[in-house]
């Protein structure tokens, strides 16, 4: 048969063609799967209690309730939290009855999909039916539980974490895909090199179902190349999926490379160049949360206080992505970008290594006398706090006083750039300098 007369090779995802349908066949989830451990030993004593699955997107939450249902003598309810509400619910837990009503000893395996998207009051309508034992609650959440699951509802369940999946298991499964005569791509006889599946597997952020989908989409692509063709390397892929993403990569030194000069661009005040390399990132894939976390801190570390307010744009990017999500999440990226690119520059928050040199070099030094507090009348006894001078007690609210240590006493970490607000900065701590030295000189 010839390939290209194989549309119903596709009818189907790939992802649902190659879904697990027996334990066995469950990638990286050893530690609730392999021989021995709890939950394979519940599901194969057919005693499975009810319980919430968390994992990543793409780790086999779905999957593994599937599996559940196929190996139990319960009757299987899916529903989505994201599709359906309360309704939708209440109509599963009718059928459930039903059941129980003609088989008093009929089961039913619920699985919520995202249950996280109830509130906790809407996940009060499961507590009566899983305390009865009319369902089997199965729930599966992207989210932490404990922030996300009704309490009453989380103590009434097991709760399993499924680990993200493994970049060699992912290959493995991709392999096991392009092998695959009857529910993978085998018949096309395709072969890719063990670098291109790994980044593949990367560019899809550790998803099974991404993974399985972005080979789909290169499957297609290349129905038609001659049998026995060489294996298709990164380039061959990247054309296929007609993105640039798989020639960026995420945990190598291309990733380094452009998250370098992503910052340097802003340091060099270059809003061109640094928005150029935002696009290359986001682009290509990257976690939009990765480049606002780099922005955060490039806020601090190279603005400071030369513009107070660089951390505050940063903060509400971060905010802003997480709470938009991509594409949305590229406009507060780079207005972001370009805020910090503009803005005067100051390293002068790197005063903290310097102070942090100062304790490794000294070690602990005592805490002077005047600065500690005296909390009980023996510490007052002890002059703790003797000769602290409040500042808010004199002009200006400043008072001539040393806060270090003797030992180093004229030690300086924080030196102001003299840039946009840190200029005011200087001239207030030169004007206290100088009322500090007039002190010291009277004190002589």
């Amino acid at each position: 048969m010839e390939r290209d007369t194989l549309p119903q090779l596709f009818a189907v995802p790939l992802a649902e063609r190659m879904r697990p349908r027996q334990l066995d066949d469950v990638i990286g989830q050893d530690h609730l799967l392999g021989p021995g451990q709890a939950l394979r030993r519940a599901i194969e004593a057919d005693r499975i209690p009810s319980m919430i699955l968390w994992g990543p997107p793409g780790c086999g939450k779905t999957t593994l309730a599937r599996i559940l249902a196929s190996t139990t003598s319960a009757t299987f309810e899916p529903f989505s939290a994201v599709l359906g509400g309360v309704k939708q619910l209440r109509e599963s837990i009718e059928r459930a009855n039903l059941r129980r009503r003609s088989e008093p000893l009929a089961r039913t395996l619920l699985f919520v999909d995202e249950i996280h998207r109830f509130n906790k009051t809407q996940q009060d309508a499961f507590l009566p039916h899983v305390e009865s034992g009319l369902v089997t609650l199965v729930g599966a959440t992207t989210e932490n539980p404990s922030f996300q699951v009704n309490g009453a509802l989380l103590s009434r369940c097991a709760l399993h974490v499924l680990r993200p999946l493994p970049i060699p298991s992912l290959v493995a499964l991709l392999q096991r895909a392009l092998t695959d005569a009857d529910n993978g791509i085998g018949t096309l006889d395709l072969t890719i090199s063990e670098p291109a599946l790994e980044r593949l597997v990367t560019m899809s952020g550790g998803d099974a179902r991404r993974s399985l989908g972005a080979l789909e989409r290169v499957a297609l692509h290349f129905r038609q190349r001659p049998m026995g063709s060489a294996p298709l390397e990164i380039e061959d892929l990247a054309a296929a999926l007609g993105e640039a993403s798989l020639l960026y990569d995420r945990s190598g030194e291309e990733h380094y490379n452009v998250v370098s000069a992503f910052i340097k661009s802003m340091r060099g005040s270059d809003p061109d160049g640094a928005l150029y390399w935002l696009a290359r990132m986001v682009e290509a894939g990257e976690d939009p949360l990765f480049v606002a976390r780099r922005l955060v801190i490039f806020a601090s570390e190279d603005v400071g206080n030369a513009d107070p307010r660089a951390i505050q744009i940063a903060l509400g990017c971060k905010d802003a992505v997480h709470f938009l999500g991509l594409p949305e999440a590229k406009f507060p990226l780079a207005q972001a970008t370009v805020y910090l690119a503009t803005a005067p520059k100051s390293d002068s928050a790197k005063g903290y290594f310097d102070a942090a040199e100062a304790v490794r070099k000294h070690g602990a030094l005592p805490v002077p006398l005047h600065l500690r507090n005296a909390a009980t009348p023996l510490m007052k006894q002890l002059d703790y706090g003797k000769g602290y001078k409040n500042p808010h007690r004199y002009a200006g609210d400043f008072v001539a006083e040393d806060y270090l240590p003797e030992a180093i006493r004229n030690e300086r970490f924080y030196r102001p750039s003299g840039q946009g607000y840190e200029r005011m900065i200087a001239e207030r701590l030169e004007i206290w300098g100088a009322r500090k030295a007039a002190d010291d000189r009277r004190k002589k």
